[in-house]
């Protein structure tokens, strides 16, 4: 492996965005709280201090909403854009206790482990749908033939807009992601700010609707979210939500789904093992989400000169918590790199987060990734990658997904 020199290479240059894991370990090993070199940002990247950065919530603190605005929020074309729709509101993501908690609180009456298991069948039922649709010579590009339609599918029907098309939820899932992942022109951004005003506004005739008449699904249970002492939530806090949830309940789980097929082709012994015993896919699920980590870093603003570490941290400054590092820390997980599907303690990545910002639809993704892989295994013989296959993944600083992925695949 090449060793890497940390003062001369950084995190965000395309090539280690690509291939970070050499990266990784020489930060785990060398540095695993470190100022990355030219910038303010600390990085973080062991699994343990990773851990203690989430529970420090009074000196590092969630509410980075100036960049997950955009790197051109105070650019007038774009604000023009924006102000045509609802303001962006501090929330789950990017909020703080007690504002967190009242959010966290409502949010979580929504998404509840009992109206995830009333989905189940309607995923079961996607997933055989997009399956019976692959073509009959078993070529598909699985990101953009199963990976992206199931869990749009899932979480449009979920928030109101089932009868919207695929490819108009990706694109306004697509608009928050890259504003978020920071490496895009100013055309892009100004494109993305159009992007999210036209969602919010096919949002708004949903939220109206079902404050008049309440259905059996996610955005209802938003609206009618009702706990005693909270105000319950306005409408631009619910559309904050929801962009919130689109992008989490689709773009990392369409990562894991690409990023697991590609581990069951790249280790056929693995595959065999979970094909003889489909008891194994619950925990095939959680190494694939600690491996592929689809949300590979998120940002803490340093309230306070602060020290972790050993490492003096300055007030004002900006932290990354590296998740997908930390999921392959060796101090935590033996042989980090391997794909193990009996692994004893796969469940214990971080991929999630930790603590009081835990993905809120994390129970939602498991779900889905299970029933996929369920239903995927049993009835796809094989799994091969084309001869002409590109693995490149998607240039973003906090996300993680390949760009397509073409494989061959053979009926059970």
């Amino acid at each position: 492996m090449t060793k890497i020199d940390l003062d001369r290479t950084s995190l965000f240059e395309p090539q280690v965005l690509e291939n970070p894991f050499p990266y990784y370990q020489a930060a785990i090993a060398e540095r695993p709280v470190m100022v990355l070199p030219g910038t303010n940002i600390t990085l973080v990247s062991s699994y343990d201090l990773l851990a203690e950065a989430t529970g420090r919530i009074d000196e590092f603190s969630n509410d980075f909403s100036a960049l997950l605005a955009g790197q051109r929020a105070a650019d007038p074309d774009v604000t023009a854009e924006l102000d045509k729709g609802w303001p962006q509101r501090n929330t789950l993501l990017t909020a703080d206790p007690p504002v967190h908690t009242r959010f966290r609180k409502l949010v979580n009456l929504a998404f509840s482990m009992k109206r995830v298991d009333a989905i189940e069948a309607d995923i079961r039922a996607i997933v055989n749908r997009l399956v019976d649709a692959f073509p009959a010579d078993g070529r598909i590009d699985f990101v953009r033939d199963f990976a992206v339609p199931l869990p749009v599918a899932v979480i449009a029907g979920q928030i109101g807009i089932a009868d919207t098309d695929v490819l108009t939820v990706k694109r306004w899932s697509d608009a928050f992601a890259d504003r978020l992942g920071g490496m895009i022109s100013k055309e892009r951004e100004l494109e993305c700010a159009r992007e999210v005003v036209e969602f919010q506004h096919a949002m708004k005739v949903q939220i109206d609707a079902r404050r008049a008449t309440p259905r059996e699904d996610l955005l209802s249970d938003l609206v009618h979210a009702r706990i005693e002492g909270e105000q319950p939530l306005d409408d631009a806090e619910i559309l904050s939500i929801l962009q919130q949830l689109m992008v989490a309940g689709n773009e990392t789980t369409t990562s894991t789904l690409a990023g697991g097929v590609l581990l069951l082709i790249e280790n056929p012994a693995e595959e065999a093992k979970v094909r003889a015993d489909p008891k194994l896919i619950p925990n095939m699920v959680e190494e694939m989400l600690r491996l592929e980590s689809p949300t590979a870093g998120l940002w803490r603003v340093v309230k306070q000169d602060a020290e972790l570490g050993g490492v003096t941290v300055p007030g004002g400054s900006m932290m990354m918590l590296r998740f997908a590092a930390a999921n392959r820390d060796p101090a935590r997980f033996e042989n980090p790199d391997a794909f193990e599907v009996t692994r004893k303690n796969a469940r214990s990545h971080l991929a999630f987060g930790r603590g009081i910002h835990m993905c809120v639809g994390n129970m939602l993704s498991r779900k889905e990734l299970a029933v996929a892989f369920e239903v995927l295994l049993a009835r796809i013989s094989g799994f091969r990658l084309a001869a002409d296959a590109d693995l490149a993944h998607v240039p973003n600083m906090l996300l993680r997904g390949l760009r397509r992925l073409d494989i061959e695949v053979t009926r059970a």
